[in-house]
């Protein structure tokens, strides 16, 4: 790994924390010279990049979100690609969130400040490393982010995933304590609020133990996870160019609008009508579902297409907060977990307690109420013939499949429907039927970039293929 310098300031490009830094004049080269809080403040600002930019998109290409009409997001959508590809994403996890958190924790140390901001700094940390392991698989963990380590050793995947749990503990200890709160608004997620962010890491450690397919542990640790909308991490925007959703800068511009579009599968999945829908055959609404709320929250057709709608308190407006780690997913980690742990019963309960929150609006703001229903299922849905079974399988199935596939809508956008559709690729019954774009296989895994092949002996030989599992997916 190159050796890198901690430039938090130049991760300002993300445009929605430009007035956050406002002041901020430190030598970014001299980072125990500079205060905490600015160093947190930008290793979070990097981290919202992570989530919710490119990243996202490739993986949302990868998964059947998206499909690329031009230039370099055709090629991707044809799966055309290289390790050079890759050199921003990895760049993104090690120098603006990794290395930063470190350097805010130290910096927060040497001004004698501990507790919280240690536990914050330790949960964004481990939220980016949980990121590049999911997708690259072995990755540097121990020695990652120090600047002094110009050829970080890499580690297994499934041991990093036993390491970001161990990290997490150490982040709830430390938010328990109570002391060394962040400086007020240095903390742009949740003001430094330690049970907020206490509820995040437990819905993390349940992420990470879906991903190693522990489904009893994630069960366990989503009934501490984050128990209401107001506690999800979401990524702050505002109106000005440089602070705007992520999604808003992509689409809101023609020069890339033209660039991607929804897939039909995905668009045909929740289009409610001939006129808007790619495939009719293939809605998932029924006597208790109407999607109708969630496909204009989530959609507009423009001259390319179906594409992420950008109007006022849609998904993808200007100001619109973008998830990260959510209500939404812990609620369903509950009903996947508690089903593959519990049973139907258990499964079936969640799940309805889901229904009941998007009938409410759940996280689509700008739905109208005659647009949503998510009447409760009940057991006979999933039997034989049932409204939710058609094709004769197993009721368990059944409902398994109906769960996943509610996960595969909610987390559009996200690098965890790229995470799901891997995990559950063996699962033919009941997994979601994304078919790849060409040839025969799914991406499987990131590329290594070029600029650590280039730099780091110590990175895997030889080089994963693109389709190659993961461990945890093998």
């Amino acid at each position: 790994m190159k050796k890198y310098i901690l430039l938090f300031i130049t991760i300002i490009t993300f445009a929605s924390c430009g007035d956050l830094v406002d002041g901020l004049n430190e030598n970014p080269n001299s980072p125990t010279n500079t205060s905490y809080q600015y160093i947190l403040t930008g290793t979070e600002v990097g981290n919202i990049v992570l989530q919710t930019g490119e990243t996202a998109r490739k993986a949302g290409i990868f998964c059947g979100y998206y499909t690329g009409i031009d230039r370099q997001h055709l090629g991707f959508s044809e799966y055309g690609v290289t390790t050079s590809d890759f050199n921003a994403e990895w760049n993104n996890v090690y120098v603006d969130v990794v290395a930063n958190a470190l350097a805010a924790e130290m910096a927060a140390e040497e001004e004698g400040i501990g507790g919280v901001t240690k536990g914050i700094t330790q949960a964004v940390r481990a939220m980016a490393l949980g990121t590049a392991a999911s997708l690259w698989g072995d990755i540097p963990f121990d020695e990652a982010g120090q600047p002094d380590l110009e050829d970080p050793a890499f580690e297994g995947q499934v041991a990093v995933y036993g390491k970001l749990q161990s990290l997490l503990d150490e982040a709830i200890a430390n938010l328990a304590t109570g002391s060394g709160r962040p400086a007020s608004n240095s903390e742009i997620y949740f003001d430094g609020n330690p049970a907020a962010w206490t509820e995040v890491a437990h819905t993390m450690k349940a992420r990470y133990y879906m991903h190693t397919k522990e489904y009893d542990k994630a069960y366990a640790e989503a009934q501490q996870g984050i128990s209401s909308p107001a506690n999800s991490l979401r990524a702050p925007h505002g109106t000005a160019a440089e602070n705007s959703n992520l999604n808003y800068t992509f689409f809101a511009v023609t020069v890339r609008q033209s660039d991607l579009v929804t897939s039909e599968f995905m668009a045909s999945l929740v289009a409610p009508d001939a006129t808007t829908s790619p495939d009719i055959s293939n809605y998932r609404g029924n006597a208790k579902t109407n999607e109708t709320g969630r496909y204009h929250y989530l959609f507009q057709i423009t001259s390319f297409g179906t594409q992420p709608n950008i109007n006022s308190n849609a998904f993808a407006a200007q100001t619109a907060a973008t998830p990260m780690v959510t209500f939404e997913e812990n609620m369903l980690i509950l009903a996947e977990a508690g089903f593959r742990s519990a049973g139907f019963a258990k499964g079936l309960e969640h799940l309805n307690e889901y229904r009941a929150y998007l009938a409410g609006g759940g996280y689509m703001t700008n739905a109208a109420p005659a647009d949503l229903q998510y009447d409760a299922y009940v057991a006979a849905d999933f039997e034989n013939g049932g409204m939710e079974n058609p094709d004769g399988i197993s009721a368990d199935n059944a409902l398994l499949r109906e769960i996943l596939e509610e996960r595969y809508i909610t987390f559009f956008g996200q690098i965890e429907g790229f995470n799901d559709t891997r995990r559950t690729l063996k699962e033919t019954a009941v997994r979601v039927p994304v078919t790849p774009n060409t040839g025969s296989q799914l991406p499987q895994r990131f590329l290594y970039p070029t600029s650590e092949i280039d730099r780091n002996p110590n990175v895997p030989k030889p080089v994963p293929d693109f389709f190659a599992p993961t461990p945890v997916n093998q």
